[in-house]
């Protein structure tokens, strides 16, 4: 049944033709439960809330796919003026973003001329950047610029999925540049030429990439909702005396927010990944797919008066 329920989400996802209907219609789905709003001013208040708990928080411009060059530096300016406002309302927030809507898929040397653009400004605002990772068939050329860039900015991280089978061999040859990495199970429908088709065998693979990673010295945000692979992460750094700085948990704007207050109670560095904009239908089918638990959560949204 979950995998029914995940096949089924992620098809919803790749409608284009619903996702006029959903943004009409999306508060009623619970949408406006787990994206601060249209636009990062929208955002705004709802950073300070939860920096004023002690929470840390993520930033990210829905979007992706982009068609042109010019939509990519619509999106590129969006990116620019995300890292002012962070400074400018001094928010204890990071940045993240997705290449895809930067022209990944168009022409590399517009993507890398849009990164060094946000980059340069990330390094002026002090403001720390996550390259996303996307689908499997964009992780090389994401995994290549990201190295590249690691060469020129420190304060830029990428993604590591554990349901590819790559990603322990990526981990392995991203080491020599002492990345700091979001480590996730993964939200995109995938071969089983390429991925693990078993969520015990996510669930594993995320535990080994966890450890390696925090054995090598490297931060690592652990991204998850998982009890099991929190667990996992308090046992694993307690027996090898790993310092509380040397990583954080990572959690959904909206989902488990309980669960965020009692991880930062305990002493561990919370951060929420909070997505603004209108172009939340594919997240937001996504975070369906990811977790059962999500679609009651929906589904709720829908029937509350």
């Amino acid at each position: 049944m979950e995998a029914l329920n995940k096949s089924f989400f992620l098809f919803l996802a790749s409608r284009p033709s619903l996702d006029r209907f959903a943004k009409r219609w999306g508060s009623k789905f619970g949408a406006d439960k787990i994206v601060g709003g249209e636009t990062f001013e929208h955002a705004v208040p709802l950073i300070q809330n939860l920096n004023s708990q002690g929470l840390r928080v993520t930033v990210d411009h829905l979007g992706e796919f982009v068609a042109s060059e010019a939509e990519a530096r619509e999106r590129t300016l969006e990116c620019l003026q995300s890292i002012r406002m962070i400074s400018a309302h001094d928010l204890n927030s990071q940045l993240s973003l997705k290449v895809t809507s930067l022209g990944l898929d168009i022409n590399p040397e517009l993507v890398w001329e849009n990164m060094i653009q946000i980059m340069d400004e990330a390094v002026k605002h002090d403001v720390f950047v996550t390259i996303d990772m996307e689908d499997s068939s964009r992780t090389q050329a994401t995994l290549d610029l990201y190295k590249a860039l690691k060469k020129k900015y420190n304060n830029i991280g990428t993604v590591i999925q554990s349901y590819l089978y790559r990603s322990d061999q990526d981990l392995d040859d991203l080491n020599e540049v002492k990345p700091n990495l979001r480590l996730v199970k993964g939200a995109y429908k995938e071969s089983a030429k390429v991925a693990f088709p078993d969520k015990s065998d996510v669930d594993h693979n995320l535990k080994l990439l966890i450890k390696k990673h925090l054995l090598n010295g490297n931060y690592t945000a652990i991204a998850s909702h998982d009890d099991a692979i929190i667990q996992y992460t308090k046992e694993l750094v307690r027996e090898h005396g790993i310092a509380k700085d040397q990583f954080e948990f990572q959690m959904l704007y909206g989902m488990r927010s309980e669960r965020q207050l009692e991880l930062l109670a305990e002493g561990y560095t919370v951060r929420v990944y909070m997505p603004y904009g209108n172009d939340w239908y594919g997240y937001f089918m996504r975070r369906l797919a990811e977790r059962p638990a999500n679609i009651a959560f929906a589904l709720n949204g829908l029937f509350k008066k």
